[in-house]
């Protein structure tokens, strides 16, 4: 069996080697519909920032209302996460049963059902509830929203397309921070369906993505799909034979479970994209998001301004990133941006640790707010965007669901237990628990340079065929 696995693996990097001297750049497609396309996926993006967004400006606004204690606002917050991980552990099954589009209309309807809920609840457990839905629709939109994009674009704008998820929902958490000042939280909760409804809309209007309709065996379907996305006049016959070959050979494997994802063929697949995500939360980012508003006041910055700015730098700086990225390179920003947020995390600890010992206060909150506007734009120009475009990128269409879902799962608890350990973390420790940050970041750029591949300028087939024969 393994021999038969071996013939077959090679007969995969045969195949790409052959084909890759000839393979277009993409030059010369019309991107049209590749674009919107694009701008409906990232529709969910956007509903996802408006859900992890929406807790914050409306907090004493709906604690007055609804008489809730200080417990069952913080269940009311949390509770977000816990409905991503179960959104996380079942996207990668809902994609690959009914298709990318039917995985985006499902977490589109929790999330117009959850928001719904929140707008009519009159106590905490109707409250939850719709926390709760929205929460799985976001969990279900970080896979989902990344693969589809991966899965339509052509392999020269493959990253910045991808990297306009993460744009899409910082732009959705700053646009709640900002109209939740004013305007009420039921409003807010009614503001949080207008991206699903044209998510859904939209979804009338776009193909499927062409990769999931040939491994279900819809070759006209799949062709028809194709070339919607590179444009009427356009020859994708060579395009199209290289996805049909190499998925046809894929299909000569066994059929992947999760227990799969662990055989030698995929395991580095894993470790990368699991890897990725682990660093991306352990490094602090939720710490810092908790903290950011006191951090920013102690510098003489009111609350709700300096919220706004650290927001909007997110947004302009994430920009950018999708911009550059298949110009630089995946790596060279994963690095940049480690060294950043090592840089950002030192200069924030160093702050704390002068008002802990009452040296320099003076100068304790210009650092402070330089630690953190350090911080924020290097984790948005790369290890906030980076690892979904990889992770979109590496696993073989067989096991995507399993490997994307294992992967966003990862996430969604790191996002949650740095959130809950924040707190203990502090009161041990202000300093040291910037200093533990910037080790973790430190190690991420160990493991960028020796684990992490550059997927700039390759296709799919080829990436995820020469990682399976490394």
């Amino acid at each position: 069996m393994e021999e038969a696995d071996s013939r077959i693996e090679k007969e995969i990097r045969t195949a790409l080697v052959s084909e890759s001297s000839s393979q277009r750049d993409g030059n010369g497609v019309d991107q049209t519909m590749v674009y919107f396309s694009t701008f409906v996926a990232v529709c969910g993006s956007y509903a996802f920032g408006s859900c992890a967004g929406y807790s914050s400006p409306i907090q004493s606004a709906i604690t007055k209302d609804i008489n809730l204690s200080i417990a069952e606002y913080s269940l009311f917050g949390s509770i977000l996460t816990f409905g991503a991980m179960i959104g996380a552990i079942t996207s990668g099954r809902i994609a690959d049963f009914i298709g990318r589009k039917g995985a985006l209309r499902v977490a589109s309807g929790f999330c117009v059902a959850g928001w719904l809920t929140i707008y009519f609840a009159q106590g905490p457990v109707p409250l939850d509830i719709g926390r709760l839905a929205t929460g799985y629709g976001m969990g279900v939109f970080s896979y989902v929203v990344p693969v589809f994009i991966a899965e339509i674009a052509p392999k020269n704008l493959r990253g910045a397309l991808t990297v306009a998820n993460q744009l899409m929902i910082t732009a959705g958490v700053s646009v709640s921070f900002i109209i939740g000042t004013l305007i009420s939280w039921r409003a807010l909760a009614l503001a949080g369906i207008v991206p699903c409804v044209v998510l859904l809309l939209g979804l009338f209007f776009i193909p499927e993505s062409p990769r999931w309709l040939a491994k279900t065996g819809n070759v006209k379907q799949f062709e028809a799909a194709l070339q919607r996305l590179r444009g009427k006049d356009f020859d994708i016959s060579e395009e199209a034979a290289e996805i049909q070959d190499y998925i046809e050979t894929l299909e000569k494997l066994p059929k992947a479970k999760l227990l799969d994802l662990f055989q030698k063929r995929y395991i580095r697949s894993v470790i990368i994209g699991v890897g990725l995500m682990v660093f991306q939360q352990f490094g602090g980012i939720n710490g810092i998001c908790f903290y950011v508003s006191s951090i920013l006041e102690s510098a003489g910055f009111p609350s709700d301004i300096g919220t706004i700015i650290y927001a909007c730098i997110q947004v302009v700086i994430t920009g950018l990133g999708a911009f550059i990225i298949d110009r630089a390179g995946r790596k060279p920003l994963l690095l940049a941006s480690a060294s950043g947020l090592v840089l950002g995390c030192l200069i924030t600890g160093m702050s704390f640790y002068l008002k802990t010992y009452e040296i320099g206060l003076k100068a304790a909150p210009a650092l402070a707010v330089t630690g953190i506007l350090v911080y924020i734009g290097s984790f948005s120009i790369g290890m906030g965007s980076v690892p979904w475009v990889v992770m979109s990128e590496i696993f073989d269409i067989n096991i995507k669901g399993a490997g994307g879902s294992l992967a966003t799962l990862v996430n969604w608890f790191g996002a949650w237990a740095v959130s809950y350990t924040f707190n203990f973390l502090i009161s041990w420790s202000s300093y040291g628990t910037y200093i533990l940050y910037a080790a973790i970041n430190a190690l991420a750029i160990v493991f960028v340079i020796m684990i992490v591949p550059e997927t700039k300028g390759r296709t799919l087939e080829q990436i995820q065929s020469n990682l399976n024969s490394s």
